[in-house]
């Protein structure tokens, strides 16, 4: 039995990467949308069992700049709507955020940049599909934007240690990360030769947190393999 996953590629430096292959190899098609270079979004989620959106540079905000962002909170708030089984990575999370009447702003703290413990609360023990990972692990952070007011009927599930969201689950069958849990040392490399600028305004030494990412492979593949693996079953018996 296989499921047929919606991936929404904002950039061409931030595609599902690892999560994808996790994803493929618990049972998933991957129907990869790149907006970015022209595909066009579907109207509408039939034929896809669940639905992927990814991270990206700009903004939740940024509808009259990048013409498919509209499209994309369509999207989100069909499926939020019936219960299709939904993850969003950082610009996604946030995305889906706005989309469901939540509220985004640049961090008041600063960007986050390279490995931050993710802040599991109490009830993400019990949430479909962080009761499986919600123990101590390590997450990458690339962020200048959170979401600062979560949407009605959300649930935060994961905190910071500075205090911003991490984790939430939007409705029934959907969540979002604030964290990468699909990137790894090569493409964090590409995002800091992209905006070498960002990071030192924040203090933030680049080099140093490139090999905490890089000394952390193997940790970071046993810490979110297991989350790509329970949202693939999440979706194959929806």
């Amino acid at each position: 039995m296989s499921a047929r996953v919606l991936v929404i590629e904002h950039e061409p430096d931030d595609p599902p990467a690892w999560f994808g292959v996790w994803l493929q190899d618990a049972g998933c098609d991957l129907h990869v949308s790149q907006p970015w270079a022209g595909d066009v979004l579907p109207s509408d989620l039939s034929g896809h069992d669940g639905l992927l959106v990814m991270g990206g540079w700009m903004s939740a905000h940024h509808d009259d700049e990048i013409a498919w962002l509209t499209p994309v909170k369509q999207l989100i708030r069909q499926a939020h709507r019936d219960g299709v089984p939904t993850l969003g990575i950082c610009l996604g999370h946030q995305v889906a955020a706005v989309a469901l009447g939540g509220e985004v702003h640049t961090n008041p703290l600063g960007q986050q940049v390279g490995l931050t413990e993710v802040g599991w609360l109490d009830k993400a023990a019990e949430d479909p599909l962080f009761g499986a990972v919600a123990t101590p692990r390590l997450g990458i952070h690339w962020n200048s934007d959170i979401v600062t007011e979560l949407p009605p009927g959300a649930v935060e599930l994961a905190r910071a240690p500075r205090g911003e969201v991490q984790a939430a689950r939007f409705g029934e069958a959907m969540w979002g990360v604030q964290w990468h849990p699909e990137i790894d040392e090569p493409l964090l490399r590409r995002w800091a030769a992209d905006d070498p600028v960002s990071p030192a305004e924040n203090g933030i030494v680049i080099e140093d947190e490139l090999a905490r990412v890089a000394a952390a492979r193997a940790e970071l593949d046993d810490a979110w393999r297991p989350l790509a693996s329970r949202f693939a079953e999440i979706v194959l018996h929806r």
